[in-house]
């Protein structure tokens, strides 16, 4: 089955999208980039030009689906505020054109993509390159664009991965639903 993930890494200064294309268990970088934000100072201006963005993205490369990385909880929280807001506003462009969204923790994509959950920005760019076989000319200077794309990466193994259907209580749960799994003296 073929597939379209549009990755989104919300940032207020620099704010990097990717996407990839699936096609069965198989993921191919079609572009990534960045939206510069430094040019305006208005604070609302940069919402209504990510709305804009990430709409004209959505338009132009059609995703079925579209992961966003969480915003990490740290101490300073007008800059949380403010990074919320920026998430929020990629949402709302992708839920006024009816892509499903699926958010994820940094942590969660970098242990996804490396294996290590505190992995570096530099790490993460450098496994994307090798997965994905990315030229080091069609890579982004900016690692917000690979971190977007780490994003849609990491949906795509998401959504590959088996589901187990079954859940389990306890101990004592699993073995009441696995008799033939048990064995008995």
């Amino acid at each position: 089955m073929e597939k379209t993930i549009l990755g989104i890494d919300p940032g207020t200064n620099i704010m990097g999208y990717g996407v990839l294309k699936t096609i069965d268990n198989k993921a191919l970088m079609v572009t990534m980039g960045v939206i510069d934000l430094r040019k305006f100072s208005d604070a609302y201006v940069k919402l209504g030009y990510i709305f804009e963005r990430v709409s004209g993205i959505i338009e132009s490369f059609h995703p079925d689906e579209m992961a966003i990385e969480a915003p990490f909880f740290g101490k300073n929280i007008p800059s949380m505020l403010t990074l919320g807001r920026a998430q929020g506003t990629a949402i709302a462009a992708a839920t006024r054109l009816g892509v499903p969204i699926h958010e994820y923790a940094p942590m969660k994509i970098k242990m996804a993509i490396t294996g290590v959950g505190q992995a570096s920005k530099e790490q993460v760019a450098g496994m994307l390159q090798r997965i994905l076989k990315i030229e080091k000319k069609d890579m982004c200077d900016f690692m917000d664009a690979t971190d977007a794309l780490g994003a849609a990466y990491c949906h795509f193994l998401e959504r590959n991965r088996p589901v187990n259907q079954v859940h389990y209580n306890s101990w004592k749960d699993y073995i009441n639903k696995n008799q033939s799994r048990v064995c008995k003296k």
